[in-house]
């Protein structure tokens, strides 16, 4: 038997309604190897948290393109904590000026993709990172 393979949850939290990066990440974590759940757009903070702690997921992938990255990620952070989600990877991208970056990852948020990031960096860094204490 093989190993199992990594479990993302890819998730557009708020009321953004654009999804097509989040939907070539998707993929891409697919051809890399990973078991890829999309939960959609205008999901809150809530259902994803449920999503992810109904399916096992290893990976939370977040996508913001709206602007409320600060208040969106960190919740969606706080509440994995409170499901005893604590071992999963939570990673966040789109349209995040530079400046809400050290913020994002204090709040826990383990990196922050921009646009333009090679899709092979973002499945080198999930696959680098599962399974390490958060």
């Amino acid at each position: 038997m093989g190993e199992r393979k990594i479990r993302v949850l890819i998730s557009k939290p708020g009321l953004d309604g654009h999804d097509r990066g989040a939907k070539v990440i998707a993929r891409a974590l697919r051809d890399g190897g990973m078991e890829v759940i999309y939960s959609g757009i205008r999901q809150t903070p809530e259902q994803i948290v449920a999503t992810a702690v109904q399916e096992g997921v290893d990976v939370v992938g977040l996508s913001c393109l709206s602007g409320a990255h600060n208040q969106l990620f960190p919740e969606v952070v706080k509440l994995l904590r409170k499901q005893g989600g604590d071992d999963i990877l939570v990673i966040g991208g789109g349209i995040i000026p530079y400046d809400d970056i050290p913020y994002l990852t204090k709040a826990g948020i383990k990196a922050v993709f921009q646009p333009g990031t090679p899709t092979d960096e973002i499945i080198t860094f999930i696959k680098d990172n599962v399974g390490k204490s958060h």
